[in-house]
């Protein structure tokens, strides 16, 4: 039986939440109006960030409202705390990369879709803060802890050098290949470790999980390590930038998955050592 709760619209992450809606729901509402920008992935994740934002906030709103949420077979509070992480960090994403790449002066949707899209940010991470404040002794499940948490900013950035590629990129070069190919596997078992965790399904394994994950943070570690190393050996020596490169230049976006590739290494080294300090000198006390 479905019960209504007011209080899921009326309390302050309600609030922020109700907010958050209205605030994607005008961002992308203004970047279609402004048009389609062709053949642009940046454009692209911009409109998903903002839709996504939007869908899973109202989903929220609804299954709170209805009580429904009781009734799911996963930890609520963890996960609501881990969707307003990310998207903090996707508003954060789209907020520097839209007005980069597609505002102008006389832009007005453009500049007015950048300004709310900084609005949207401000409420995900109040919405971050306020889920984070919970009852003292209440224990938060895997996404919110620190360890999800880095596993879902590994996901992130690998998912903002996918925005990056292109194809003529690394064709031909082997080097630029093995890149690509650390990207989709540490982005693949990034992933399964998200689903298996928070899923509670890491039980089932025959062996400890927790040093299985932490063999897996070792190799992306070193993998990220020598794409930090080649990605910009390969695709940037004796590769300036062209004298007509404008703001969506083919150049610019080597250089952006090399900062991201940097990120991620070391986020990747941040969580490896964090992990092994958990479960071996932690755990062990």
């Amino acid at each position: 039986m479905i019960v209504v709760d007011p209080r899921a619209l009326t309390q302050p992450v309600g609030v922020v939440r109700l907010m958050a809606t209205v605030f994607t729901c005008v961002s992308f509402s203004l970047v279609a109006s402004a048009g389609h920008v062709v053949s642009s992935p940046y454009w692209a994740w911009c409109m998903f960030t903002w839709c996504f934002c939007f869908f899973f906030t109202l989903l929220i709103l609804v299954l709170e409202f209805t009580s429904v949420h009781a009734k799911l077979p996963f930890a609520w509070d963890d996960f609501t705390t881990a969707f307003a992480l990310l998207a903090s960090l996707m508003c954060l994403s789209v907020s520097i990369m839209y007005p980069v790449f597609f505002t102008c002066q006389a832009c007005p949707r453009q500049i007015g879709a950048s300004v709310v899209s900084w609005v949207c940010f401000g409420f995900y991470a109040a919405e971050a803060v306020l889920t984070r404040l919970r009852p003292s002794g209440q224990n938060s499940g895997f996404l919110s802890s620190l360890p999800g948490i880095m596993k879902m900013l590994e996901a992130f950035l690998a998912c903002l050098i996918f925005t990056s590629l292109e194809n003529s990129q690394y064709v031909g070069s082997p080097g630029l290949q093995w890149c690509v190919a650390v990207y989709c596997l540490c982005f693949i078992f990034a992933i399964l470790v998200i689903i298996l965790s928070a899923g509670r399904l890491a039980s089932f394994f025959p062996f400890p999980f927790e040093k299985l994950v932490i063999v897996y943070n070792i190799l992306a570690a070193v993998m990220y390590l020598t794409a930090t190393v080649i990605w910009p050996l390969y695709s940037l020596r004796g590769n300036k930038r062209p004298s007509n490169c404008g703001h969506l230049c083919a150049w610019d976006k080597l250089v952006v998955v090399t900062f991201m590739t940097i990120l991620n290494v070391i986020v990747y080294t941040l969580d490896t050592a964090y992990s092994i300090r958990l479960v071996f000198c932690v755990r062990s006390q």
